[in-house]
């Protein structure tokens, strides 16, 4: 199949503000990989085997190499995905109480086969006994087929929402329906209009997690995220600051706004938070937890709720416009007192 980003630029039109791709009839395209490594190894990873023999468990997944994509055309999607995957497992002998490691390959997941028909195969490292070997190459064997079959089945409805979006003629149908509802004509009981669900359209996301170390206590780290000069600083760009629950963000010239939700001293920091050119009133939720460790501190960060599309350019933000940019306020900061 064709590589991700090659295909031929004469087919591709990309979604126009001003409707020039309207529902996606043109042919659109979005990259699955990076969702689909992150829902390989959520289906994968932790599944058990039991049976006669003992007990084995997926351990890890050792490799992944591949790429997937979704497609749009004239309101049909259409889905390429091609994997080499490679599972290790570990078991325990019901009678003897040994304990067996090994690892179970799939090196051709493609659109081009069934699941049912898709190469598994199973190893076991060095030992006597193949009574766990035996069971992983059955039930186990199944359990795999499974999880495979879950993750077909998410990149086709969870990955795909939004791709294929409503058009006038079916909005116009339900908004129809409801006021049918309401009327009574169609409907004996009442209905309220907090029971209806408004039109909307969801879009797949993800959630980024990140680490970083900084030569700083937690109190002083707390603060630059927490003070208006001292964001200020490290952005240089004006802010919008308000350090309390409820309180409005806004940095890097009105690129990224949201709220804070929750603070904790030294501690914790929970925002809604978005970049500009996100979905309209999309928000991710971001957590900031420092771990003080003496004269330094661990920023550990969990975005969740980015559009799938922005992953990439959201980690960048975080790694350059932030993390990179405080290390740089710090450095300045240690001199001048030096």
């Amino acid at each position: 199949m064709a590589k991700w980003g090659h295909g031929d630029p004469r087919w591709i039109v990309e979604e126009r503000a001003d409707a020039t791709n309207v529902n996606n009839w043109h042919w659109t395209e979005r990259d699955a990989t990076s969702w689909s490594k992150s829902k390989l190894k959520e289906v994968l990873v932790g599944l058990v085997v039991e049976g006669e023999a003992g007990r084995c468990e997926i351990s890890d997944l050792k490799h992944v190499e591949g790429e997937a994509s979704c497609n749009s055309r004239k309101g049909k999607l259409i889905f390429f995905y091609e994997w080499n995957l490679r599972l290790s497992w570990k078991g325990t002998v019901k009678e003897s109480g040994e304990k067996h490691k090994g690892s179970v390959e799939i090196p051709n997941l493609s659109e081009e086969n069934e699941v049912d028909d898709t190469e598994i195969n199973v190893s076991k490292k060095k030992g006597e006994s193949d009574v766990l070997k035996e069971l992983m190459r059955t039930e186990g064997t199944t359990k795999v087929r499974e999880a495979l079959r879950d993750y077909l089945k998410a990149l086709k409805t969870e990955f795909t929402l939004g791709m294929i979006l409503p058009t006038k003629a079916t909005v116009v149908g339900q908004e129809l329906a409801t006021e049918q509802k309401l009327s009574g004509n169609t409907m004996h009981d009442s209905v309220s209009p907090q029971s209806l669900n408004p039109v909307g359209v969801k879009i797949p996301t993800v959630k980024i997690l990140m680490r970083e170390i900084f030569n700083s206590p937690a109190e002083e780290l707390y603060r630059i995220f927490t003070t208006k000069e001292l964001v200020q600083k490290f952005s240089k760009c004006p802010a919008v600051i308000e350090p309390e629950k409820g309180g409005k963000l806004q940095m890097f010239d009105g690129c990224v706004n949201g709220e804070y939700a929750e603070l904790v001293p030294s501690q914790r920091i929970v925002l809604q938070w978005r970049c500009r050119n996100w979905p309209d009133e999309h928000y991710a939720t971001v957590a900031l937890n420092f771990k003080d460790m003496a004269l330094q501190t661990e920023l550990q960060l969990e975005c969740k709720g980015v559009p799938v599309s922005h992953e990439d350019s959201t980690r960048q933000c975080w790694k350059q416009q932030y993390f990179e940019e405080i290390h740089i306020l710090l450095q300045q900061s240690q001199a001048s007192m030096e």
